[in-house]
C-alpha cells in the first residue's frame, strides 16, 4: 500500500528538495563564472608577465649569444616571485634556452605548435599541451636591437593548478552553501508548520471537502446568505439571496464587488458600533434592495478586537408576518373555541335546569340576556371597523379578556375606516393584539374583581391614534425607556406564550411596526393607577431611513 505523507510533510519536503536543485544549479553556474573569471585573469597576468620579461634588460644579447647560464641567473630570480607554473625561454629556432622546471628540456624544440604567431611579433595566449602538462600559458617576443624578433618568452599555470584554485573557491563556497540549506531547512519547516497552522491543521483534501459542502448547504439554504470582508467587498453570496433581492448575475460576477455596489444597505449597519460588543445582531429589520428582511449579522473575527469582515443572513419580512399572522389565528381559533366550549356547557347546563323545572318563561329570558350582550358588541365592532380582520382580532381579545375575568370596553367614539399606506393590516394587527394583551395581563397582576380595560381607536385629524388603558400594575420608570428593546419585558415569563409577547417580543414588535410607519409609541401613568399605552400613525408618514428598531 502507497504510504501517504501528511501535507505539512509533503510541503517541507517539496521546499527542501527544491532549494537542494536550486543551491545545485547555483553551485554549477558559480563553478562556470569562476572558472572563466580565474581564466582570463591568470592569461592576464600570464601575459604582463611574459611581456615584462621579453623588455629586461641584457635579456635580448644572451638570447642572441645563446648564454644559457647567463640566461638563467637573470631569470631565476623573477621566477622564484613569481606565481607562475613556470617560465620558459627560446630562441628563434623554437629550441629552449631556460626551463624554471624541467632543465633537461634545454636545447630541445618548443611543444604546443602556437609560435608562429609569436615570431611574427605579437604577444598571445592559449592552452596548449607543453612538456610538464597542460597549461594556460602566454607568449611574447624577444626583439633585438633591430627589432627583429630573436627569441620567445613563455609564462603558464597548469590546468591542474587552475583546478585546485576552483576547487578551494568551490569548497569556501560551498561552507556557506551548506550554511544556507540548514537556513532554508529550518524556514522550509516553520513555514509549513505555520502554514498548516493558518488551515487549522487540515489537509487539502479536507479543505476541498469542507468548501464543497459549504458551497452545497449554502445553495441548499431558503435564507439568503452573503459575507463581506473588512473592505466591504462581496466573498459570498448564495442563490437564495440572489432571488430574493433581484439579484440577476451569477455568483462569480459579483464576488470582489463593492457591497454598495451590489446590495443597497444602511451603511451604519455593518458598523462595529452597532449591536453589541461582539458584533452578533439577531433579528434586526432593515431593507435591502427596497425589500423590508429580518437580517442576523455576525462579525468574522480573524484577531481579537479586529473585525475580518461580517456574515448575513437574512429572510423577507412578509414570510415572518405570514408565519406571525397565521399562528396567530390559530391561537385566536383556539381560544376562541375553548371558550366558546365552556360558555355552551354552562349555558346548557343553565338551560337544562331551568326545562327541568319547567320554568320556560325564565329560559327564554336567559336565551334573550345571553344573545343580547354578544350582539350588542358584534354590531358595536362591525359598524366602526372596516376591517374584517381587525374586527376578527377585537371579538377574538373581547372573548378572551371576558373569560379571564377582565372587561374590554370600547370607546363609543372609536371609528376606523381607512389604514394608514405605511402600515400593513397584518402589522395594525400586531400592534393592537400585543399591546391588548399586556393591558390584560397587566390588569390580572392586581386586585380581583379586575378593572376593565379601555380601547380607543380612531383615524380622526390625519393621524390613526391608538390608546389602550389599564387600572394594572404599571411600569417602572426605570423600565420605561428600555421598554420596547428586544428582550425586556416587565412580566415573568410563561409556557404556554405562543407568541412570544411576554417575552420581551411584542411590544418589541409592536414598536417596530410604529416606527417603520413612521409614527410614535408613548407610555403615561393612568389614574388612579396603571398604564396609558398611545400609538400614533400618520397617514403621511415620515420617510423611513430603513433601520428600524
Amino acid at each position: 500500500m502507497k504510504r501517504r505523507y501528511p501535507f505539512q510533510v509533503k510541503l517541507f519536503l517539496s521546499l527542501v528538495l527544491f532549494s537542494c536543485l536550486l543551491l545545485a544549479l547555483q553551485g554549477v553556474i558559480l563553478f562556470h563564472f569562476i572558472d572563466r573569471q580565474l581564466h582570463h585573469d591568470l592569461g592576464q597576468r600570464a601575459r604582463v608577465q611574459a611581456s615584462e620579461i621579453a623588455l629586461m634588460p641584457g635579456l635580448a644579447e644572451k638570447v642572441a649569444s645563446r648564454d644559457l647560464a647567463a640566461i638563467a641567473r637573470l631569470i631565476q630570480p623573477l621566477r622564484d616571485q613569481s606565481d607562475a607554473s613556470y617560465i620558459v625561454i627560446g630562441d628563434v629556432h623554437q629550441q629552449h634556452l631556460y626551463h624554471s622546471e624541467s632543465p633537461e628540456r634545454l636545447n630541445l624544440p618548443l611543444i604546443g605548435g602556437d609560435n608562429a604567431e609569436v615570431l611574427q611579433g605579437k604577444t598571445i595566449i592559449s592552452v596548449r599541451k607543453g612538456g610538464i602538462g597542460v597549461s594556460l600559458r602566454s607568449k611574447a617576443p624577444v626583439f633585438n636591437a633591430q627589432h627583429q624578433v630573436i627569441g620567445i618568452v613563455s609564462v603558464g599555470y597548469l590546468t591542474s593548478y587552475i583546478a585546485n584554485i576552483n576547487v578551494s573557491l568551490l569548497w569556501q563556497a560551498s561552507l556557506y552553501g551548506l550554511a544556507l540549506l540548514l537556513l532554508l531547512f529550518l524556514f522550509s519547516w516553520m513555514f509549513s508548520r505555520n502554514l498548516k497552522k493558518q488551515m487549522f491543521w487540515l489537509e487539502p483534501k479536507d479543505i476541498a471537502l469542507l468548501v464543497l459542502q459549504q458551497k452545497a448547504l449554502l445553495e441548499a439554504m431558503y435564507e439568503g446568505v452573503f459575507a463581506v470582508n473588512a473592505e466591504r467587498q462581496l466573498i459570498l453570496i448564495n442563490r437564495a439571496a440572489r432571488e430574493l433581492l433581484a439579484i440577476d448575475r451569477s455568483e462569480s460576477e459579483l464576488l470582489g464587488k463593492p457591497l454598495d455596489e451590489v446590495i443597497q444597505i444602511h451603511p451604519a449597519f455593518l458598523s462595529q458600533s452597532v449591536g453589541d460588543e461582539s458584533g452578533r445582531q439577531h433579528d434586526r429589520i432593515t431593507v435591502l434592495n427596497q425589500r423590508q428582511v429580518i437580517v442576523n449579522r455576525v462579525a468574522i473575527d480573524l484577531q481579537p478586537g479586529e473585525p475580518g469582515g461580517w456574515v448575513c443572513s437574512f429572510r423577507d419580512k412578509n414570510d415572518i408576518n405570514t408565519l406571525s399572522s397565521q399562528l396567530s389565528q390559530v391561537k385566536r381559533y383556539a381560544d376562541s373555541l375553548r371558550i366558546m366550549r365552556h360558555e355552551q356547557l354552562n349555558w346548557t347546563a343553565t338551560l337544562v335546569g331551568l326545562l327541568q323545572m319547567q320554568r320556560y318563561d325564565d329560559a327564554m329570558r336567559y336565551i334573550q340576556a345571553q344573545s343580547a350582550g354578544a350582539q350588542q358588541v358584534l354590531d358595536f365592532v362591525s359598524a366602526r371597523f372596516t376591517s374584517p380582520a381587525l374586527c376578527g382580532l377585537l371579538l377574538g381579545k373581547y372573548v378572551g379578556a371576558r373569560e379571564k375575568g377582565v372587561e374590554l370596553k370600547f370607546d363609543p367614539a372609536c371609528q376606523l375606516s381607512r389604514l394608514p399606506a405605511a402600515i400593513s393590516e397584518t402589522a395594525l394587527m400586531s400592534v393592537v393584539g400585543n399591546v391588548l394583551d399586556n393591558a390584560v395581563d397587566a390588569t390580572l397582576s392586581v386586585r380581583r374583581p379586575a378593572p376593565p380595560v379601555e380601547l380607543y381607536i380612531s383615524d380622526r385629524n390625519h393621524e390613526l391614534v391608538i390608546e389602550v388603558a389599564d387600572q394594572g400594575c404599571g411600569v417602572d420608570e426605570a423600565l420605561k425607556p428600555h421598554l420596547f428593546e428586544q428582550g425586556v419585558t416587565s412580566k415573568p415569563a410563561r409556557d404556554d406564550d405562543l407568541l412570544g409577547a411576554e417575552h420581551g417580543i411584542g411590544l418589541y414588535l409592536a414598536a417596530s411596526y410604529v416606527h417603520q410607519a413612521g409614527g410614535s409609541i408613548e407610555i403615561e401613568e393612568n389614574s388612579p393607577q396603571g398604564t396609558i399605552f398611545s400609538v400614533f400613525i400618520p397617514f403621511q408618514p415620515l420617510a423611513s431611513t430603513g433601520i428600524a428598531l
